[in-house]
């Protein structure tokens, strides 16, 4: 029966890439430690085997230690045993640790697949130190079976030795009764036996466990249905905001077809109010008509810059005035008429430059806009009577 998860839903898909990568940064990967095990004394025993010569240097100088002649300096013979010792010690680490530790690494590789440092499993976790979880952990369904295995490879691992030594028996009883090197040589004989028994029972064992532990670890991957469009959500986001957003960039994109297409029109406007460079208007009014004046063309940055071109082009007069350019801009619309509070403020701007081009010579006039419609470059409404 497939796993239940915590929405009460049966798991029964495969696993997302996004679980699989965040289970690697937990430090949640296909282990056997059976595998661990086999491979590590299979390593050691031919390491054993394939530099004889340090065991027996090793053997030579542990048997010095036990061999004081008489008149020997005792302080003197100690601090050389130690030297010796820490010599032995240090050959060992190097020769047998540094191969069994490359193992231990090229068996998990195999095992899971690939190299996986995780140091997110290393963080403190407060719930490991929870009593009741330990319990929990000491007495769940995996404890059982772990005890389950244990039992069983001690006993088949004890049978397997009981059998062998059984079969030489009588070469094990003649043992007290022949010389030293009578003794070793069948030692020499007999242990490798043992040996090769009990790396075959491990080996088995071994083989059963991966088969084991890496349908566990599917298992554990596996998710529901309801998971799955959870984790789509957050990868990909909820239909509403993915529709708004999508809204929002053809809206943009409108505009922005709008903005271009308004371009043709500047030409026949009456005025263009700019920032002076980085926002631009262009307004068309009839004298003596009694609609408000028109919104032809606006922009900011590039679309500006084409607008101004233009208007330089068929010699429309611009009027540089950043407040009332940024209130045009963001609260009216192409195509529409300038918004009813901005009346006034465009009616003394559109005054001067009627007078302007009939010749005058007048003075540039203050242009007073609403509280709230005073703009920074940004659209948000500003405050004080900064006018840049």
């Amino acid at each position: 029966m497939a796993e239940e998860s915590s929405d009460g839903q049966e798991k029964t898909e495969d696993p997302s890439q996004r679980k699989i990568d965040k289970s690697l940064e937990e430090g949640r990967v296909l282990k056997s430690q059976e595998v661990n095990i086999f491979t590590s004394l299979a390593a050691g025993l031919a390491l054993m085997f394939a530099v004889p010569g340090l065991i027996n240097q090793s053997l030579t100088i542990w048997g010095s230690f036990f061999r004081i002649d008489s008149g020997a300096d005792l302080t003197q013979l100690a601090f050389v045993n130690i030297s010796a010792f820490l010599e032995i010690l240090v050959t060992i680490a190097v020769v047998l640790g540094i191969p069994l530790a490359i193992v231990a690494i090229l068996t998990q590789r195999a095992v899971s697949g690939q190299f996986n440092f995780a140091p997110k499993a290393l963080a403190f976790k407060g719930t490991k130190m929870n009593p009741m979880t330990g319990l929990g952990r000491m007495f769940g369904t995996k404890s059982l079976v772990e005890l389950g295995k244990a039992i069983l490879k001690a006993s088949l691992l004890v049978g397997v030795a009981a059998i062998i030594l059984y079969s030489q028996a009588a070469t094990i009883l003649q043992l007290p009764f022949r010389s030293l090197a009578h003794s070793m040589a069948s030692i020499s004989v007999i242990y490798p036996k043992v040996l090769g028994g009990l790396l075959l029972v491990l080996a088995v064992i071994a083989f059963i466990d991966f088969l084991y532990q890496r349908h566990t670890h599917i298992k554990s991957l596996k998710m529901s249905k309801q998971e799955q469009k959870d984790e789509h959500k957050q990868t990909e986001g909820s239909p509403e905001v993915k529709a708004k957003i999508r809204r929002m960039q053809m809206e943009k994109s409108a505009n922005a077809a709008r903005q271009t297409a308004a371009l043709d029109d500047v030409a026949s406007a009456t005025a263009v109010i700019t920032n002076p460079t980085h926002f631009a208007v262009a307004l068309k009014y009839d004298v003596g008509s009694p609609d408000a004046p028109k919104i032809l063309a606006m922009g900011r940055g590039h679309m500006a810059a084409q607008i101004i071109e233009r208007a330089n082009n068929a010699k429309v007069t611009i009027f540089q005035n950043p407040l009332l350019a940024r209130a045009l801009y963001f609260s009216g619309e192409i195509g529409k008429e300038i918004p009813e509070r901005l009346y006034q403020a465009v009616a003394v701007v559109l005054a001067y430059i009627y007078r302007v081009d009939k010749g005058e010579d007048i003075e540039r006039p203050e242009v007073e806009l609403p509280e709230d419609l005073r703009f920074n470059e940004h659209g948000n409404v500003m405050s004080g009577d900064n006018d840049a």
